[in-house]
C-alpha cells in the first residue's frame, strides 16, 4: 500500500520533479498544434482543430536551438522536451524534429515525451523507436478514446513500446458520471502490466478541478494505481518522480505531480517558482512560463522570446497542470 495520504501537504515548503531538483535539467512542454486525427465528442473545442495548424519545420528547429542557447546561458546543460497537441504524431515532419534533437552532439542528457492517442500504425512506432534510440530517456502518456480506438489494440501498442525501452503510462480523465466504467478499463490495462494515471477532470478553461467527486472517488484518485518501473523479473519497483520537503526538512516522495489535484494541493501563489527559468511551455506559437500562469507570454516562436534569468514568484491562484506543478518551487515563509 502506498503512503501518499501520509504526506503532510499543508506543511510542504519545497517540491519538484526529482530530475529537475537533482540535475541541471531544463524542460519544455510544447503543444505543437491543435490538429487531431480524432474528433472526440467530449473534447473541449479549444483543444482541437480539424485543420492542420502547425508551424514550419524551420521555426520548430530554430526555436529548439534558441531554447537551448538561452537555457545554457543560465547553466542548464540537460533537456527534456514534451510534445502534445492535438495529436503530435499527426504532424507530418515530426520525425525531422526527433532527428534535430538527436543531432545535438554537445548535449549531456536529453529526454523526450509524447502525449498521444497512439493512433499511428506499428511501422510508424518502429521508426520512432529507431530514430529516438540515442536519447537518454523516452516516455509516452497514452490517451485512450473509446469512440475511435480498440482497447485491446491500444494495450498491445503500449506493451510493444514498453518492450522497446519506452516508459508508458495511460492517462485517464475520470469523469464523475463514468467513474466506475473508466476505472474498470484502467484496471484491465493495469492487469496487463501497463501503468495507469487517474486524472481528475478540470473545468472547460482548465483553471480548476471540478467538485463533483465523492470522497471515495477522491481517495481512489489519490492512491490508485501507483506508478511502477517495468521489471523483467516482474518485481514491483515503485516510480517516485516527485520529491517534497516539509518545514522540518523531512522528505516525502510521490509517483507523479498529476496526483496533486486529487489532494487539492495545487495552490502555490506567492511561492518562488522556477517556471519560465527552468522550464517553459509553448502553445502553438506563444511561449509562456507555464500553462496556468496568469502573467503575459514571454514571446512567440516567430517573433522571438526570452527565458527568465532567475526564478520568479507565482502569481496564479490555482496550478492545475502537472506540467506546471512539477516545476521546482519554494514556499516563502
Amino acid at each position: 500500500m502506498n503512503k501518499f495520504k501520509d504526506i503532510p501537504f499543508e506543511k510542504i515548503t519545497l517540491l519538484g520533479q526529482r530530475t529537475m531538483l537533482e540535475r541541471k535539467l531544463f524542460t519544455v512542454s510544447w503543444i505543437l498544434g491543435r490538429f487531431c486525427n480524432y474528433d472526440c465528442s467530449y473534447c473541449w473545442p479549444y483543444a482541437k482543430s480539424k485543420k492542420p495548424d502547425h508551424q514550419t519545420l524551420e521555426i520548430y528547429c530554430n526555436s529548439i536551438d534558441k531554447i537551448k542557447q538561452q537555457a545554457r546561458s543560465n547553466g542548464f546543460t540537460e533537456f527534456h522536451f514534451s510534445f502534445s497537441g492535438g495529436e503530435p504524431t499527426a504532424y507530418k515532419k515530426f520525425d525531422s524534429i526527433i532527428k534535430h534533437l538527436v543531432n545535438d552532439s554537445i548535449v549531456e542528457y536529453q529526454s523526450l515525451h509524447l502525449t498521444t492517442n497512439l493512433s499511428p500504425h506499428k511501422k510508424w512506432w518502429e521508426q520512432f523507436i529507431s530514430l529516438s534510440e540515442k536519447l537518454s530517456r523516452r516516455s509516452i502518456t497514452a490517451s485512450f478514446h473509446a469512440e475511435f480506438a480498440d482497447e485491446n489494440e491500444f494495450g498491445d501498442k503500449c506493451l510493444f513500446l514498453m518492450e522497446n525501452g519506452i516508459f508508458v503510462t495511460v492517462n485517464q480523465v475520470m469523469v464523475p458520471s463514468q467513474f466506475d466504467k473508466y476505472y474498470s478499463r484502467c484496471e484491465r490495462l493495469s492487469n496487463r502490466g501497463i501503468n495507469v494515471t487517474l486524472k481528475p477532470q478540470s473545468d472547460p478553461t482548465a483553471s480548476y478541478v471540478i467538485d463533483s467527486y465523492s470522497d471515495a472517488q477522491l481517495e481512489v484518485m489519490q492512491t490508485g494505481f501507483p506508478q511502477i518501473i517495468p521489471s523483467a523479473d516482474k518485481n514491483l519497483i515503485p516510480l517516485l518522480q516527485v520529491e517534497l520537503t516539509d518545514e522540518n526538512g523531512d522528505n516525502y516522495y510521490i509517483d507523479q505531480a498529476e496526483r496533486f489535484n486529487a489532494f487539492n494541493f495545487n495552490r502555490f501563489k506567492g511561492w518562488t517558482c522556477n517556471a519560465g527559468y527552468q522550464g517553459i511551455v509553448i502553445r502553438e506559437n506563444e511561449v509562456k512560463r507555464s500553462y496556468s500562469c496568469s502573467d503575459e507570454s514571454i514571446g512567440t516562436l516567430d517573433g522571438g522570446f526570452e527565458i527568465f534569468n532567475a526564478p520568479k514568484k507565482c502569481i496564479t491562484e490555482t496550478c492545475v497542470s502537472s506540467a506546471d506543478s512539477k516545476i521546482p518551487k519554494v514556499k516563502n515563509v
